[in-house]
């Protein structure tokens, strides 16, 4: 059975057709009203990041997509404060958009990503839960903090998709 936190973590996951545990699909979190006024490719309805932080994230999130046309969006949540549903029509989510979502609730692992089919094939599966077990255990970000987990992440995906595509595509994760 699936806690509530756990749905709210699935039902952002669904959002780009990303797979999901083949358990009952809970009811999805749809709050807009927790977005933000003017588009932003990080939202942070938790609170984890500085101003500055947001800042630098939007602008490392807007050069990778300009350079090289991946989607990054960071949702920083804490369930059930979550705009959850909300954001795939905000961010316009398709096959080269990449939803990371940063949520403590679940008290184990904070990193979640869901993946566009187009990322999917460039990107090894095994990146994501190596990227996960790296900067999202329990014990990173308790001891180095929501921010440092968040951050530490944005730049090991930027990296990724920075590597040309092949065999050892995304094979170390600094």
């Amino acid at each position: 059975m699936l806690t509530s936190a756990a749905a709210a973590v699935l039902s952002v996951s669904m959002l780009a057709g990303g797979v999901s545990p083949a358990e009952a699909r809970p009811a999805g979190v749809n709050r807009p009203e927790l977005l933000p006024k003017r588009f932003a490719r990080v939202i942070d309805v938790a609170g984890f990041l500085s101003e500055g932080q947001e800042k630098r994230l939007e602008k490392d999130l807007e050069r990778l997509e300009d350079d090289t046309g991946y989607k990054l969006r960071v949702l920083a949540q804490n369930y059930p404060e979550t705009p959850g549903l909300a954001v795939r029509d905000f961010w316009k989510v398709d096959d080269r958009s990449i939803v990371f979502v940063a949520d403590p609730s679940l008290g184990g692992n904070i990193l979640n990503f869901n993946v566009g089919a187009e990322v999917d094939l460039n990107v090894p599966k095994s990146f994501w839960s190596r990227l996960s077990g790296k900067y999202g255990n329990k014990f990173f970000w308790q001891e180095k903090g929501e921010d440092a987990s968040i951050e530490a992440a944005v730049i090991a995906i930027d990296t990724c998709l920075r590597e040309p595509p092949g065999p050892r595509a995304c094979a170390n994760i600094q």
